[in-house]
């Protein structure tokens, strides 16, 4: 509002413009200097009035330091003449009326700068420093009264703008200027509200600068300027409770005290202003600020826990002293608080079940008195909070945030917490219930259905992470209500039932795990949910569902090869080796991508054939893995697949060792094929090894032989020529290492003698088949080098009887019969049985009969061979001195027997010495065996028979 240049005159004076005062003398005329000072502070004065309301944002900083260094050369010109004053108070005004229009045109605009702003108090200032400089102007009414306003108005300014130094000085000037009046005398209502909003206005920059001491002493003194105005009453009253106000704010013990007092004051200021009010617009503001105090005074009995004045405070409001009474919305939450106080649980949920009728109540206040009732009654009021916001669903619109605060503060820390289950159950039923969803449905609560959905997710995450995945199952299926089902959120409801798959794997409930995984494929099928159906269908046991999920990983955008290594811990966590092994078999494809691997290769395939080697059956399989393995290492290279230094060593030998051990199984087993293909193996892992694989390399080679002799005997199918080509070859190799291991260059002896005795009778018996088989080449050649061979193993310390004795056996029959091998081996085994300290005369009795047999296959039954009769003579012999039933009788009877019946065909033939020398051989044997007793008398019978006609016979 413009004041005006010219104050108005005083009501109390005559008027000026009047014909009939005299006029007053005239005031000396200003000298020069005062001229010149007040051309120059009205020049500057025009400048601001210049400004129009479009550049008001572009006021000139330095106008106000300009006008204030001209108005610094006045005091040096006092006293001044009455007419230099009027100029001055006239400039003060015109200045004054030019800061109104430039507020006028920031407070339309809006935007102006803290620069501007402050400027323009700085005019401000500088009027009103001006109009004190004239002070006293003859003429002008009440001057005191108009530079204590200037003054005012300006330091509520600098206070607006939170220049308490500049606003306290502005306020002080003002309260010196009004002390200086006889208050009794002024009767205007305007000027004594000045009086009285100085003080007020004093008051409160104390308090921003925290001299509270001063603002409540200046409130103190303010209540003998009320001169018995209502106004003034409500403004003074008004001015204690925003202090209590803002004391109650602090928060602290002290500072509720005193917000308590000061309170109290304003109450006492509402009483007394009621007395003294004179209509009824004046009583209903004064008792609407008389309700305001109690209900704030309320507040601080709670805060300092004194609930029993709360209640009385309450019940006077709501009574209202015979009046219609206060039903304020905060009386229900200031009386339910007072209630959880006194720990009276049933009356605070009466006020709380009792604010759902309440329409005036607003939902930021229930909200705050839900939260305060669940959170003095814990546990217990859960439900009560629950039933109170599905109440207020019914009665009132409620907000979706509303609904996020009673949530997240009902579940509280989450899992662990005392009670934790019940609140979290109390939750599951709040934000299941289609009331509660139907908040979400908008898009305007897209922040709001977020946070709910992370608390509810958060909650979930802390059951799942304490292993309660029922308790987490039931959270993350609520979660979804609050997941939206636009496409953009598609990935948001994957996880949610990727997570649910997991809970329920946790509870073994496999087919809603299975069923969750299902949805999530379909809304993501990306490798993570791949992943837990491959480890749903291992739950279920559901090898064959595992094996072809591994190939759905493989084709995920986001595969990594990661995935394959995770997928064979688990299924070697469940015991699904099968699975783990096409896992791993997977693994192996993308060696050759270039891709990083989370393991190097040898390790996989070390991995892979221990998994398969643990289930017997396999053994194609790992086979087929150990020779793919072995080309990997061909292709890139011993220490590139293998390793360095001793890492690769290891790893090669422990290739060659399983490689081995397989070959044993599957000799045990008789799958003589597979167990000769391990052995060949062995040999190609081990190649240009180290000295001491020489043994295992040579041992494998001949049992690869071995493997394959034994399964053309099991197959009864004839080995073809290129087999038995490789054989040799085979054998050929083996006999150079036989023949360096034996010269004992870098090997143990005792090593030397455990492996000849192992490995050099199957060398030498597979040898002489494999001569045996190649025949038809040069027969005399390979018989000769049988002969060799059989010869050089005898001369060995490795050899003894009983593998002579097979070698002779073998020898001494088609298909593979040699005459000379098997008579030089059985006599060797005869001579070592002989030579042992306890012979086995069993052993002994058949390689007798089998050396007869062979010499008499090869002599003819009709010759007179000493060799033939030189055998019978000595297994004579060795029966000699023998216990009865030491010697075979079987075999003793047969040599007796076949001995008696060489002697027939020489008889008949003419040939006498030659009859009487076999009956000799067979009735000396006979004597020495068990039960031949009936047999040795028809003999000796019979010899006595031909011995008598023998003369006849001669004679005739």
């Amino acid at each position: 509002m413009r004041i005006a240049e010219i104050c108005s005159q005083d009501p109390r004076q005559p008027n000026l413009d009047s014909p009939t005062p005299t006029p007053p003398p005239p005031s000396p005329a200003p000298d020069h200097k005062h001229e010149l000072l007040l051309s120059h502070i009205e020049s500057l004065i025009k400048r601001t009035e210049s400004i129009s309301t479009s550049t008001a944002n572009t006021l000139p900083e330095g106008l106000s330091a300009d006008l204030r260094q001209a108005l610094a050369h006045f005091p040096q010109l006092l006293p001044l003449p009455n007419s230099v004053k009027l100029q001055i108070w006239k400039l003060s005004h015109r200045l004054w009326n030019a800061c109104v229009d430039i507020s006028n045109s920031l407070t339309i605009r809006s935007s102006s700068s803290a620069s501007v702003t402050e400027h323009h108090a700085k005019l401000r200032h500088v009027a009103a420093d001006m109009l004190c400089l004239a002070k006293e102007v003859d003429g002008v009414p009440s001057p005191e009264i108009k530079c204590a306003s200037f003054y005012q108005k300006t330091g509520v300014i600098w206070h607006d703008l939170g220049k308490f130094d500049l606003a306290s000085a502005c306020l002080e000037t003002a309260t010196e200027i009004v002390a200086k009046i006889d208050l009794s005398r002024v009767s205007d209502s305007g000027e004594r509200k000045l009086v009285l909003e100085i003080n007020l206005a004093r008051s409160r920059t104390a308090w921003q600068v925290s001299d509270r001491n001063l603002a409540v002493m200046l409130l103190n003194r303010a209540k003998s300027l009320l001169f018995g105005a209502p106004d003034h009453y409500k403004s003074l009253a008004n001015q204690y409770l925003s202090f209590g106000k803002s004391a109650l704010s602090a928060n602290d013990v002290n500072a509720f005290s005193e917000a308590l007092k000061l309170m109290n004051e304003a109450l006492d200021l509402c009483e007394k202003g009621s007395g003294v009010a004179r209509t009824r617009e004046q009583v209903s503001q004064l008792r609407e600020l008389k309700v305001k105090a109690l209900r704030f005074i309320s507040a601080v009995h709670l805060q300092k826990g004194e609930f029993e004045s709360v209640i009385k405070c309450v019940k006077v409001l709501r009574e209202g002293g015979g009046e219609r009474g206060d039903h304020h919305a905060s009386l229900p939450v200031l009386a339910m608080k007072a209630w959880l106080g006194l720990r009276r649980y049933e009356e605070a949920e009466k006020e709380l079940r009792g604010m759902v009728t309440n329409k005036g109540v607003p939902e930021s206040v229930w909200v705050s008195a839900i939260e305060a009732y669940f959170e003095a009654a814990g546990t217990a009021g859960a439900e009560t909070a629950k039933a109170v916001f599905l109440g207020l669903l019914g009665r009132c619109h409620v907000s979706a945030n509303a609904a996020v605060r009673l949530a997240h503060r009902v579940i509280g820390d989450g899992a662990g917490g005392e009670g934790s289950k019940v609140r979290a159950q109390v939750v599951l039923e709040l934000v299941s219930d289609e009331r509660v969803v139907a908040l979400f449905s908008g898009q305007t609560d897209a922040k709001e259905i977020g946070t709910m959905h992370a608390i509810l997710w958060n909650c979930a995450s802390d059951y799942f992470r304490s292993k309660d995945y029922k308790m987490a199952a039931e959270m993350f299926e609520k979660s979804l209500l609050y997941v939206p089902h636009e496409i953009d959120r598609r990935i948001l409801r994957a996880k949610g039932f990727r997570v649910l798959c997991l809970c329920y794997l946790g509870v073994s409930e496999l087919d809603r795990a299975h069923e969750y995984i299902t949805e999530a494929e379909k809304l993501d099928p990306n490798i993570a949910c791949a992943f837990l159906k491959f480890k749903v269908l291992l739950q279920m046991n559901d090898q064959t569902g595992a094996i072809n999920q591994i190939q759905t990983m493989r084709s995920c955008l986001d595969f990594t090869p990661e995935f394959l290594c995770l997928a064979s811990h688990e299924a070697i966590a469940s015991r699904a080796l099968q699975v783990a092994a096409s896992s791993l078999s997977n693994l192996l494809d993308c060696y050759t991508s270039g891709n990083p691997m989370p393991a190097t290769e040898v390790v996989v395939f070390r991995s892979l054939v221990t998994i398969l080697s643990q289930e017997p059956g396999n053994e194609q399989q790992v086979l087929k893995y150990m020779k793919w393995g072995h080309s990997r290492a061909s292709e890139l290279g011993k220490e590139c697949f293998y390793g360095k230094d001793e890492v690769g060593k290891r790893e090669q030998n422990w290739f060659a060792v399983t490689c081995w051990n397989l070959g044993t199984r599957c000799g045990k087993a008789k799958e003589y094929q597979l167990c000769a293909e391990f052995f060949r193996l062995v040999s190609q892992f081990c190649e240009n090894t180290s000295e001491d694989q020489a043994i295992m390399v040579c041992k494998s080679l001949i049992l690869t032989v071995s493997a394959m002799m034994g399964s053309e005997i099991q197959t009864q199918t004839p080995l073809p020529n290129s087999d038995i080509k490789q054989a040799a070859e085979l054998l050929d190799r083996a006999g150079k290492m036989l023949a360096t291991i034996s010269a004992g260059t870098g090997f143990d002896a005792d090593e030397i003698r455990d492996m000849e005795s192992q490995v050099l009778f199957m060398y030498t018996f597979n040898a002489y088949q494999i001569h045996g088989r190649m025949m038809l080449d040069d027969q005399a050649t390979h018989q000769q080098q049988q002969l060799d061979l059989v010869k050089a193993f005898a001369a060995s310390k490795a050899c003894n009887p009983r593998d002579l004795l097979q070698i002779g056996l073998t020898a001494s029959e088609p298909p593979l019969l040699n005459r000379e091998v098997a008579v030089f081996a059985l006599n060797q085994s005869l001579s070592s049985l002989l030579s042992l300290p306890s012979p086995d005369y069993y052993e002994i009795a058949v390689v007798a009969r089998r050396l007869i047999g062979v010499v008499s296959f090869h002599k003819g039954d009709y010759e007179d061979d000493d060799a033939v009769h030189g055998m019978y003579k000595q297994a004579y012999r060795i029966m000699v001195g023998l216990k009865e039933g030491e010697y075979p009788t079987e075999e003793g009877r047969w040599l007796a027997t076949t001995a008696w019946n060489r002697a027939v065909v020489p008889l008949k033939l003419g040939r006498v010495e030659v009859g009487k020398k076999w009956m000799g051989v067979g009735l000396e044997i006979a004597g020495k065996v068990a039960g031949m007793e009936e047999y040795r008398s028809y003999m000796e019978e019979f010899v006595s028979g031909f011995v008598k006609k023998l003369p006849l016979r001669n004679a005739g």
